[in-house]
């Protein structure tokens, strides 16, 4: 097992995994990779990994119709019409960048700034991939990619640092717009009253600047902020998105996060007392293999100027139980700090909540959404299977973005993905 990671070789030494060759394709590898055991079972280029496009001038069509020819390449209907919605974009953009460059030299006319784009759709089903091409193709130098819980952490921290301004919030936008023509906004969506209360003001300032505005969601606009605390307040919001953005929906198909995903068994299920017992054991000796010398004798953390009672620290890996993060009142930049700070979490207890633990099950949703989007590795015990950990109540529809990205967190591309350690400022 010489030729594995080190990370792969201490798992599958304390796991007892058979033995993995990996294969590496170069290019984007955007939601699944494939694996062979040492056997000769032939291994399978997924939906999403395949030559990564670049700002050189190629059109997403054009690079689209290209790994359309590429073997083991998925035909997906709602996919290729989405790419024809995207190409219409970026020759807006590229056409847009040409005549204002014509306006600042010698033209009387600024051209008109196009239109953004809101792709919505179920779970799996290629959005972010699709995004990601997109920005990787278009030959701007004034562009962002950047998870919607990442961007309104940053916008928080920006208001706070200029109070002293007489609009921190549009100070805030003027900043952004300055800097960025396109913004790429993943996973937008609006369950916290505070980002509800500011988002109107602040994309309405940013559309008056000129920024162009692109998003992937699971919902339509009309979805966003569901039973929401002043969910009044917020309609004008989704207005306005309607009004500025075309709004695509991708429609439902295969969810290519579980299309030939090979599991590591990182997600341990414990069906009893016995079994949580051995989970435990299981645990602790694969966090210290990972730990080495590093272990720390601290039992917490601090966070934003809290501390967390945490079981185990180390210099790249902390573990923490369930009810320490998830039960109390923690907020999404609680855990983006953790995510900087530790490439590897481990996670104690994950019980089965009911409509009843609806807030608990809320945190555990962003908890994951903000490990997942900064590549970090997550072994966890739970009380049930992660399709089963919660059903009903309002927060039980997101929860399935929650199982199916638990059930990549598990395989081998997601964990080779690099820890992103930097990005927002806390």
């Amino acid at each position: 097992m010489s030729g594995l990671p080190q990370f792969f070789q201490l798992v599958a030494s304390t796991l007892r995994l058979p033995e993995y060759r990996f294969f590496q394709p170069c290019g984007i590898s955007f939601c699944s990779w494939a694996i062979c055991p040492e056997t000769r079972h032939n291994w399978q280029m997924s939906q999403h990994t395949f030559p990564s496009p670049s700002d050189d001038g190629i059109s997403p069509k054009a690079w689209y119709q290209s790994i359309s020819l590429l073997p083991d390449f998925v035909q997906d209907a709602a996919q290729a019409a989405a790419i024809d919605e995207l190409d219409v974009l970026w020759h807006q953009l590229v056409d847009f960048k040409s005549r204002r460059n014509q306006f600042l030299g010698r033209s009387l006319l600024s051209p008109e700034v196009p239109k953004g784009l809101y792709m919505w759709g179920g779970v799996g089903r290629g959005k972010t991939f699709l995004m990601d091409a997109f920005y990787a193709c278009l030959p701007y130098r004034r562009k962002r990619r950047i998870h919607f819980h990442n961007f309104m952490a940053e916008i928080h921290h920006q208001m706070k640092m200029l109070a002293a301004e007489d609009d921190p919030l549009i100070a805030v936008a003027g900043n952004i717009a300055k800097s960025t023509r396109l913004l790429c906004l993943d996973e937008f969506h609006v369950d916290d009253i505070a980002d509800a209360m500011i988002l109107g003001r602040l994309v309405t300032a940013l559309f008056e600047r000129g920024l162009v505005l692109m998003t992937t969601s699971n919902y339509p606009p009309d979805g966003l902020y569901p039973d929401g605390l002043q969910r009044n307040n917020f309609l004008p919001v989704i207005e306005l998105l309607k009004r500025e953005l075309k709004v695509l929906y991708i429609d439902s198909g295969n969810d290519y996060r579980l299309r030939a995903l090979t599991r590591e068994p990182l997600f341990l299920v414990s069906g009893d007392a016995a079994g949580d017992a051995a989970n435990e054991a299981r645990m602790e000796a694969l966090f210290n293999r990972i730990a080495g010398e590093t272990r720390r004798d601290e039992r917490h953390v601090t966070v934003r100027g809290r501390t967390i009672p945490a079981k185990n620290i180390a210099r790249s890996v902390v573990w923490f139980d369930f009810k320490e993060l998830c039960a109390g009142a923690h907020a999404q930049e609680d855990y983006l700090e953790i995510a900087h700070r530790f490439p590897t979490v481990f996670l104690s207890h994950i019980p089965q909540l009911g409509a009843e633990r609806g807030a608990e099950a809320k945190r555990f949703t962003w908890l994951i959404d903000v490990l997942y989007d900064n590549h970090v590795r997550l072994v966890a015990s739970s009380a049930a299977a992660a399709q089963d950990i919660f059903s009903g109540g309002a927060v039980s529809g997101e929860f399935s973005r929650t199982t199916s990205r638990l059930t990549e967190m598990q395989t081998q591309h997601y964990l080779q993905l690099p820890h992103r350690s930097q990005g927002v400022t806390l």
